[in-house]
């Protein structure tokens, strides 16, 4: 059974960073993308970032420059780095986790196509 755990979230002032983790126990599949999408009140779930498992990373465009994804394989682990956070990234953060039958495949951004997710975590921005 696979299951995925976040930690790292929390209050955070505009401009501020934060770092979330999440860890996999159980083994999804040798090869599974990981990304992590949030899903902000009254809103649906949206891609945020993902990483394959050959270390090409994918992101939305309001994140790029700012987030950065980092998995390490080997502890089934993958990392979200928060730079400059603002009031459109307040939000609950999910990490997921799916074989999309390559390691070299781009994951897809479509939150239905992953099958494993964690719990989430809260992260709140304040101006």
């Amino acid at each position: 059974q696979v299951q995925l755990i976040e930690s790292g979230g929390g209050l955070v002032q505009a401009g501020g960073s934060l770092r979330l983790s999440c860890a996999q126990s159980g083994r999804a599949s040798s090869g599974s993308a990981m990304a992590w999408f949030r899903q902000a009140p009254g809103k649906e779930r949206e891609f945020v970032a993902a990483m394959n498992y050959a270390g090409s990373t994918y992101y939305q465009d309001s994140v790029k420059g700012r987030f950065t994804i980092t998995r390490d394989n080997a502890k089934n682990t993958a990392d979200l780095q928060m730079n400059n956070l603002n009031a459109d990234d307040a939000a609950v953060y999910y990490c997921a986790a799916a074989w999309f039958g390559s390691w070299r495949v781009i994951p897809s951004r479509d939150p239905g196509s992953w099958r494993y997710w964690g719990q989430g975590t809260q992260v709140t921005v304040s101006s």
